[in-house]
């Protein structure tokens, strides 16, 4: 056999077993991650998010990192009950494997977009939360215009976040599947601002998406039920 015939069987052989260990667990059904169930039906936050966005984002994007991801830990041992946090922040720096952290990110990132959303959401926090907003932004207001602004500005794909940073409230930018789990932020909430969250229903209009999901959308419950 050819030196450089080697060479390549040995570069692709271990891609060959994952990919087929990876398909073995497929057709068993023994995937180690499933899609995350949304917290109401599709169509739950219309007018603001058609179900015609809902159904490609959840049941194409979303469920695709999912598929991904289980492809890509068969036969390692993140396949063996580890949760996605874990996969998340132990594959989060490591050159070797971005398409792991990627997928896994998505993965976490999409659902916890999820919770952050409600019909009939929107309106004002409460509690602790409210006072946090206050002490961090100057008001509910202030935070809206400073997570609008953020939004608009985040330069293709990406995400916007608030996050509890020890005492303090921020507003943090993530691109692509980056996110607050891998940078000791704990995140609150989030707004998806890849194209294919709001393209369908808002165009280009990202900063009208961000808007109806602050006024409308966004799950004050749920934030206030993450702080530490």
């Amino acid at each position: 056999m050819q030196p450089f015939l080697r060479s390549a069987l040995c570069i692709l052989a271990p891609w060959a077993g994952m990919l087929a260990a990876a398909e073995a667990a497929e057709s068993a059904g023994t995937a180690a991650f499933t899609l995350s169930a949304l917290p109401y039906a599709q169509e739950a936050l219309e007018p603001y998010i058609s179900a015609r966005t809902m159904g490609f984002h959840y049941t194409k994007h979303h469920q695709a990192y999912v598929d991904n991801l289980n492809k890509l830990v068969a036969g390692t041992p993140w396949a063996n009950g580890s949760t996605l946090e874990q996969v998340v922040r132990e594959s989060a720096g490591k050159a070797d494997q971005g398409p792991v952290f990627n997928n896994a990110a998505q993965s976490w990132n999409h659902g916890f977009f999820w919770k952050s959303m409600k019909p009939g959401g929107g309106g004002q926090p409460e509690g602790r939360l409210l006072e946090a907003i206050n002490k961090s932004f100057g008001g509910v207001e202030k935070f809206k215009e400073a997570f609008l602004t953020a939004a608009v500005a985040q330069f293709g794909s990406g995400w916007v976040w608030l996050v509890q940073e020890g005492d303090s409230l921020n507003i943090v930018k993530t691109s692509n599947a980056d996110t607050p789990l891998v940078h000791g932020q704990n995140a609150l909430l989030t707004c998806d601002v890849w194209e294919h969250a709001y393209y369908l229903d808002y165009q280009n209009r990202r900063k009208d998406f961000v808007k109806a999901f602050l006024d409308h959308l966004v799950n004050w419950e749920f934030a206030a039920s993450q702080l530490k």
